[in-house]
């Protein structure tokens, strides 16, 4: 499947190892960076979304999503991203991807605007199936693009090259993410209410969010396999 992924923002924290790992299922392994973990919030918008070779469906193809996840490794190589939530402001695509991708999408009321650089972003999450979640704010780059140097905490951050899932049955999922490196910003950020770490269990921190913004990134998910 094609998407390209338009102005997102990566907020970062550290948080306590033993919280995260009591979202990680077995067989995946919680990824740590010097020693320390680390979970995002991630707002963004989405556009041409289709399988490849195919064209875009008017009202599948283009709207907000905003991913809560963390890093694991499988066997203690493969590095990848484990999805906490994804909620969607589209829900036939929230049914879609939680049939196709087994991720656990969620959906939401959205709404995303551009004042020049800045985006503004509100989310509420709607799905009577999870916690209720907000996130209310605006962000916007502070500097020039740039491409993370591998070994620095930008680079493991960011260049995370799958996806891993679970099905029905709690057997590991995993799904290759093909893309050209990050073109990264530094950002500034400012929230008036965000409550997506809360609706996992995870106290917010309360030090200030390490924070990069990425103008676009055009991308190829490919299907789920099973991890042997």
């Amino acid at each position: 499947m094609s998407q390209v992924w338009h102005d997102l923002l990566f907020m970062h924290w550290q948080v306590p190892a033993d919280v995260l790992a009591a979202h990680i299922p077995p067989g995946l392994t919680l990824d740590l960076y010097e020693g320390i973990a680390w979970v995002a919030v991630v707002p963004f918008w989405m556009s041409g979304i289709t399988p490849r070779f195919m064209p875009a469906v008017s009202g599948l193809s283009r709207f907000p999503e905003l991913n809560v996840r963390t890093y694991v490794t499988q066997q203690g190589n493969k590095p990848g991203v484990w999805f906490l939530s994804l909620d969607a402001a589209n829900a036939i695509a929230v049914r879609l991807a939680r049939w196709w991708f087994n991720l656990p999408y969620l959906h939401a009321t959205m709404q995303r605007d551009l004042q020049g650089e800045k985006v503004v972003y509100h989310s509420v999450r709607t799905d009577a199936s999870a916690a209720t979640a907000c996130l209310t704010g605006e962000y916007q780059p502070t500097g020039e693009p740039y491409y993370s140097t591998p070994g620095t905490l930008a680079h493991w951050l960011t260049s995370r090259y799958c996806l891993y899932t679970t099905d029905a049955n709690g057997k590991l999922l995993r799904g290759e993410i093909q893309h050209l490196p990050w073109p990264l910003q530094n950002a500034q950020a400012h929230f008036s209410e965000n409550t997506y770490l809360q609706a996992h269990g995870i106290p917010m921190p309360s030090s200030a969010p390490l924070l990069h913004f990425s103008k676009r990134l055009d991308v190829v998910v490919w299907g789920l396999e099973a991890v042997t």
